[in-house]
């Protein structure tokens, strides 16, 4: 499996440079620097690619490192996200007389386009791609830990925006990622076992997955989740390929996997996660996602590109 969506990164992450003292204000003043917005979780888009800026037109930005994050560079240009604050464009009360003094970077913002990586992650450049994972992760992880795990005092922004530092007790934290298995699973007769989760509209269904869980391997995981939602015993596991999934935090590794020699491939679904499950011919999935009986999973998700992996090429849409 080549070319996932979300892995396809073509930008040096340049590491050694996160400590520099005072990087961003020397990345600013670089004609050749370009600015990613992030907003609400959303990447700026324009024409199918991401809206990159020279610092000098993103008005009225004050380039505060707390929300600001270095995403390395390339023979072009280097490349910093930034995250607009949940607050623009609120009004301050000044003396009995609202006051708004984001107006410029509200004005700014109000001509982008923003677009959700969801939606827009299949779509874009390889090098785009990566940048707007990247930011979108890093972006989703410091709005999820401005306070220290350990004392629960104010954490600052340092390295580039890759770390943050507890005030009181000066420990370092870091973006975490959660590992999750996802897996087609295949029988003896080369069907293919898609599940519908409870929280899915109706018709949508993809392939099996789950998180990893403390003191097991992947493996086991995807045995253990199979067994869990939808009462398969599986035998052979092979991995296939892996993409980051910052929805918010996790790193999806991708497997094929076989239902255990001797067992019977009868789906008994928990109810809880899924509620419905069942194995598909290469004929029947076709047959029902051409009809609209079956909605597939986007296509900036690994689940797509393992059920294609799986049919031979691209379903109908």
């Amino acid at each position: 499996m080549h070319n996932l969506p979300l892995a396809r990164s073509t930008v040096d992450p340049d590491a050694a440079a996160r400590t520099r003292p005072a990087l961003f204000a020397v990345l600013v003043a670089e004609p050749t620097t370009r600015v990613l917005l992030v907003r609400h979780g959303q990447v700026a888009t324009h024409d199918g690619a991401l809206d990159l800026r020279p610092p000098a037109e993103v008005t009225g930005a004050t380039w505060d490192p707390e929300h600001l994050a270095y995403l390395g560079r390339d023979a072009d240009a280097a490349y910093v996200s930034l995250t607009l604050p949940e607050t623009l464009g609120d009004e301050r009360d000044l003396d009995g007389v609202p006051v708004q003094e984001d107006a410029a970077l509200v004005g700014f913002v109000e001509g982008l386009t923003f677009s959700h990586l969801r939606d827009v992650g299949d779509a874009l450049p390889d090098r785009d791609a990566g940048l707007a994972t990247t930011a979108v992760a890093l972006s989703g992880w410091h709005a999820r830990h401005p306070r220290c795990p350990r004392c629960g005092e104010v954490t600052e922004v340092i390295d580039a925006g890759w770390v943050r530092r507890c005030t009181a007790d000066h420990s370092l934290h870091y973006p975490r990622t959660d590992p999750a298995v996802i897996m087609a699973v295949t029988d003896a007769a080369d069907r293919i076992l898609l599940g519908h989760a409870a929280h899915w509209p109706a018709g949508r269904f993809s392939t099996l997955a789950g998180y990893v869980e403390p003191g097991e391997s992947v493996e086991t995981a995807v045995r253990r989740e199979v067994a869990e939602e939808a009462g398969i015993a599986v035998g052979e596991v092979q991995f296939r390929a892996s993409q980051p999934w910052p929805f918010p935090a996790s790193l999806m590794l991708g497997f094929r996997a076989r239902v255990a020699d001797g067992a019977a491939a009868e789906v008994r679904v928990d109810g809880v996660e899924l509620t419905e499950a069942r194995f598909f011919t290469r004929e029947e999935l076709a047959a029902a996602v051409r009809d609209g009986e079956v909605l597939l999973p986007m296509r900036s998700s690994i689940a797509l590109a393992l059920i294609e992996e799986w049919f031979g090429g691209p379903l109908p849409r």
